[in-house]
């Protein structure tokens, strides 16, 4: 049962990180979005690669209004809906399997 529970443990710890990172990356998106960023340059391919299908259908969802995307405000509200629902509940998963 120790093993399972450091697996699971585990599996908490890199979605907390990925979600994390991914957080961040959500909201170099918006800032950039402020200027005009080149759309050649690599960095903003990748931000744009790696947001865009997920921002697309919280667009859907939310459309713009006045000229203002609030689609990644939506996203990084339902990151840390995802953090604390399904990350936190691993971690205590983990800690039930071990006692």
């Amino acid at each position: 049962m120790f093993v399972l529970a450091n697996m699971v443990q585990a599996l908490a710890y890199v979605l907390d990180t990925f979600l994390w990172i991914y957080f961040w990356i959500i909201i170099a998106r918006a800032v950039i979005s402020w200027v005009n960023p080149d759309p050649r340059n690599p960095l903003v391919q990748f931000l744009y690669r790696t947001t865009e299908p997920v921002l697309q259908p919280a667009r859907r969802l939310l459309p713009s209004t006045v000229g203002i995307d609030f689609s990644p405000i939506l996203v990084l509200v339902g990151i840390q809906v995802v953090r604390m629902v399904v990350v936190h509940s691993l971690y205590d998963l983990a800690r039930s399997i071990r006692w």
